[in-house]
């Protein structure tokens, strides 16, 4: 593939990345950083992408991984205001409670790790980010009915998982 039919195929799909990107990544920067990621190694392989049936749904789902990796790492670099988890304001909260509320945004952070990869994607999507169906459903392909089916299990075993180790510690 030449620069001119690198250019005909991928350049008209690049508005579409970078709003993914910035779907996922929630800053222009970083979805400008991201998006040029995607085309440094669209253009690295480029003689490979003839091999592939659609070169934009490749695009998209590089996009999409690439985004997830660079969320994962902001998640361990970052720590989260587990105030804003549960919508707590913490000036009026006692120290008590504040620890209570510390180790409840723990667990969920913990119990939604062990969650399968694309429930907790969806309720990370859908809970934490508050997209809609339809941003949903353009990012990973699925239909919305799947996505409700998808983020009514998670929500299911989070709860169930929550409630089984709260039970337990209140048991001993």
């Amino acid at each position: 593939m030449d620069l001119q039919v690198f250019k005909q195929r991928i350049l008209p799909v690049q508005g579409r990345l970078f709003r993914l990107a910035q779907l996922f990544l929630r800053n222009r920067e970083e979805a400008e950083d991201a998006l040029q990621d995607v085309l440094l190694r669209l253009w690295t392989n480029r003689q490979q992408l003839d091999a592939y049936h659609s070169v934009e749904a490749l695009a998209v789902q590089m996009t999409k991984n690439l985004c997830l990796d660079r969320l994962k790492s902001h998640a361990k670099t970052k720590s989260t205001d587990d105030s804003a988890l549960f919508g707590v304001a913490t000036e009026n909260v006692s120290p008590y409670r504040q620890v209570e509320l510390t180790d409840s945004a723990d667990l969920i952070r913990q119990l939604m790790n062990e969650l399968p990869d694309q429930q907790k994607l969806v309720l990370h999507l859908r809970d934490v980010e508050e997209y809609s169906f339809e941003e949903i459903e353009q990012v990973t392909g699925l239909s919305v009915n799947n996505i409700r089916v998808i983020l009514s299990r998670a929500r299911q075993r989070l709860r169930d998982n929550y409630l089984k180790v709260n039970d337990y510690e209140a048991g001993h």
